[in-house]
């Protein structure tokens, strides 16, 4: 009875140094993160304002919880409106993503394949001029990878004049101007970011579903994920309140751009808006909930997004033409695998506004960087004047400091 008595005493100190010594080892691991954090905070409200950016939000995520937020200035300085949780932002071309997913889904029920030519969905791209072979053998991969040959932007022979649509409203415009495009280098041989590469995924998404991209990716993504305030283009008139402005800085003078901007034909590589708590459940998604596999399986398994996060081709500026942050590009998402971990992401930049979403799977760590404020500076600025990369090299940092 006495060994007997011996023995559950040994097993019982046996796991409380066990348990002990677990928590210590936690304890270290949020002391490194409290501390990384603190700097980082110190940094971002030295940065903001200094930079006079005139609203921001940041929020960093660890096994789908949150560690860390940051809510800072204005969201419309006409209306003395601050930035808060519902604070509805324009996420620009990390609307791309979610067109990505949408390709996704389709190609898992058999509506596509990746290797698919283009033209077997969009015939009229037929019409544009190919030096380096058939339109025939450009492929929906190769959209997905911006290496298509395409030019980057969607539309450029709007000039920026304020009676001029923010973007053109209807595909028919894109259309008529395809005999005046051509394919600028040969498909599939370099990465090569195409704002219209994405609009053509929009319309094949159109087209095999018949739904209106925006009512195509509201029924299967945003509300499966529960992202009942995200929307595309114009706002709601019971969500405008949250609504944020947009402002530009140059040579130390702030200028406003359009507020509420539609994105018109853009919509699939540009048009989604979303409050933070919203961003956070996409980011959730992203990184995986196991407690929600058969919601989030329902929206795109777990293997099918994986395989969007393959390297594909080399891809030194990431979405937002920002080198440094990334070297080579999966199906839409960037990756970065310098420094012994992988980090995935993507980028927006329009109208004002910038954003910057990262996150690791294998660390489970996710984090978003939104600026309702674009600082333009001349290409020569030296990196210890970019306000926006010192913050995302801090929050690589933040990343990093997880064991």
């Amino acid at each position: 009875m006495k060994i007997r008595n011996c023995l559950i005493f040994s097993i019982i100190i046996f796991f409380e140094l066990f348990l002990t010594a677990m928590n210590a080892q936690n304890i270290s691991k949020n002391d490194d993160f409290d501390e990384t954090y603190k700097k980082f905070k110190a940094l971002y409200e030295q940065e903001l304002t200094q930079s006079e950016i005139v609203g921001s939000s940041f929020v960093f995520l660890k096994d789908n919880k949150i560690l860390a937020q940051e809510y800072h200035g204005a969201a419309n300085l006409e209306k003395n409106q601050a930035v808060n949780e519902n604070t509805i932002y324009h996420w620009a071309s990390n609307t791309k993503p979610f067109t990505g997913i949408a390709i996704m889904q389709m190609r898992d029920r058999g509506l596509l394949n990746l290797d698919d030519p283009i033209v077997k969905y969009l015939p009229e791209l037929e019409a544009v001029h190919n030096p380096f072979g058939k339109m025939s053998e450009i492929t929906i991969r190769q959209l997905m990878n911006h290496s298509a040959g395409f030019r980057g932007s969607t539309f450029p022979y709007k000039n920026g004049k304020d009676w001029q649509p923010f973007e053109p409203q209807k595909y028919s415009q894109v259309e008529a101007m395809l005999p005046f495009t051509e394919i600028l280098f040969k498909p599939g041989s370099k990465f090569s970011y195409s704002n219209l590469g994405i609009v053509f995924l929009g319309q094949i998404i159109e087209r095999l579903t018949l739904d209106d991209y925006e009512v195509y990716v509201d029924k299967n993504i945003l509300k499966p994920l529960e992202m009942y305030r995200s929307y595309f283009d114009t706002t709601p008139y019971h969500l405008l309140k949250y609504r944020s402005h947009s402002y530009y800085i140059e040579n130390g003078k702030r200028t406003t751009g359009r507020f509420d901007a539609n994105s018109g034909i853009t919509v699939s590589n540009s048009g989604l808006n979303s409050p933070l708590p919203d961003m956070i459940k996409y980011l959730n998604f992203l990184i995986g909930d196991a407690s929600k596999k058969e919601i989030y399986d329902g929206v795109l398994k777990r293997s099918s997004l994986e395989e969007m996060f393959q390297p594909t081709i080399s891809a030194p500026l990431d979405a937002n033409g920002n080198a440094g942050f990334t070297t080579d590009i999966g199906l839409i998402f960037f990756l970065d695998r310098r420094g012994g971990e992988t980090f995935f992401g993507h980028g927006g930049d329009q109208n004002g506004f910038i954003s910057y979403i990262e996150f690791n799977p294998k660390k489970r760590t996710a984090s978003i960087l939104v600026f309702n404020t674009n600082i333009l500076l001349p290409a020569d600025t030296p990196p210890e004047k970019d306000t926006v990369g010192k913050l995302r090299k801090a929050i690589r940092r933040l990343h990093e400091s997880i064991n």
